[in-house]
């Protein structure tokens, strides 16, 4: 069987696997049928949970006596959109003027492409790293993110794996490859305000009590003032109202109630059970405010639901990793990279329970958009900066 060193044959493999969360599509069969030349032993298991689809993730061991580094990754993709506006099909890999078009060409099959095409060259050239390598890949990262990386880690740890670093191979670069590494992430917690008032003819207000008039009080609570002014390593703490509703669609009543959902990622000022309090209390406070009851003695009637479970916040501090990763990518591209913290959660806020874990990976500028594509330059570089960095980390020992 052939070595898989080709970044380009190998992310053209996957995205003609059509695995649109929660499918699997053939993507991790196509890995497999990768790494089994390496010599990787490979496990694909299915995790499951009421109400949600079952999920098919893959881990991938190559053993050797010495450091275990962890690449992770998913191999799910969102949905294409309007197919029609694509330039080239989605699912078909097509390659046009140095670039690769297709879903998932940087989010992200390209990293894993280039991570095993990266092992294979050095496996060609020194042999198996001194140490052991895995791939903890899911099908789930896309999606609720319940069957996936989360279960696949808690599989792999209660077999009795241990791992002393990960890379996480997300898109992390703005414009160019050798922008940024992602050393850390924002909290995000998500809630639902609802406030319930007394529905009624809005020609008759006094026999109503208008909900829409306590949750703009609230909403503004929420969003004033700042919640702080950033640190360090992290953006300023940000809440954004993300839907305000009254299912109402008569214009001559006064609704029963009215819903507002928002999205908070918080820095390192915080953590999941402050920041809930520091929320709680925002509205306690408004919603017994004067400038809202105008001489009513009753305060605003809510009530709170928070949604999902909270991504924590979390910063790495690892040397060896960071230093490694940031001179691979300079040695390669002539630039040092910045470390970061911005962005949006990944798979990372559940790696970090277990080891020190960074992201790096292409440049992100269309993922998730009509024409996803990734450079053919770009993917040659990044296998070099990854086979770098497994000669770099594994010789340190």
């Amino acid at each position: 069987m052939s070595m898989p060193k080709n970044p380009v044959e190998n992310l053209a493999t996957l995205i003609r696997c059509a695995s649109v969360t929660p499918a699997e599509g053939g993507a991790l069969s196509a890995l497999e049928a990768m790494l089994k030349p390496l010599g990787f032993g490979i496990e694909r298991p299915i995790f499951s949970e009421e109400g949600t689809p079952d999920v098919e993730n893959l881990y991938a061991r190559l053993s050797g006596n010495g450091p275990h580094l962890m690449f992770a990754g998913h191999t799910d993709v969102v949905p294409v959109g309007d197919e029609a506006a694509w330039t080239h099909p989605p699912f078909a890999g097509a390659i046009h003027n140095g670039e690769i078009y297709g879903r998932g060409a940087v989010d992200m099959k390209g990293g894993i492409a280039c991570f095993i095409a990266a092992l294979a060259r050095h496996v060609e050239a020194h042999g198996n790293p001194k140490g052991s390598v895995s791939l903890l890949i899911t099908g789930d990262e896309e999606g609720p993110s319940i069957n996936g990386t989360v279960k696949l880690l808690d599989w792999a740890a209660s077999r009795g794996e241990k791992w002393d670093a990960a890379i996480v191979g997300e898109p992390t670069n703005p414009d160019a490859l050798g922008d940024m590494i992602k050393i850390g992430r924002r909290g995000s917690l998500s809630g639902v305000v609802t406030v319930h008032g007394r529905q009624g003819h809005v020609a008759y207000p006094h026999l109503a009590d208008n909900p829409v008039r306590g949750l703009m009080t609230l909403v503004d609570a929420l969003i004033n003032p700042d919640f702080d002014a950033g640190t360090k390593d992290f953006q300023p703490t940000n809440l954004e109202i993300t839907s305000i509703d009254v299912g109402n669609p008569a214009t001559n009543v006064i609704a029963a109630r009215a819903t507002a959902s928002f999205n908070i990622r918080f820095n390192d000022t915080w953590d999941a059970e402050s920041i809930q309090a520091e929320i709680h209390n925002r509205l306690d406070v408004a919603s017994a405010s004067e400038r809202y009851r105008k001489g009513r003695k009753e305060p605003i009637e809510f009530d709170i639901l928070w949604r999902d479970r909270p991504s924590h916040v979390f910063l790495t501090h690892d040397e060896k990793l960071i230093g490694t990763l940031s001179g691979s990518v300079e040695a390669v591209t002539g630039r040092r990279p910045a470390l970061s913290t911005s962005g949006g959660t990944s798979d990372a806020r559940f790696i970090k329970d277990y080891c020190p874990v960074v992201e790096f990976g292409l440049v992100g500028k269309t993922m998730h958009m009509v024409n996803e594509r990734a450079a053919l330059a770009d993917l040659e570089m990044l296998t070099d900066i990854y086979r770098r960095f497994i000669e770099d980390w594994f010789a340190q020992g």
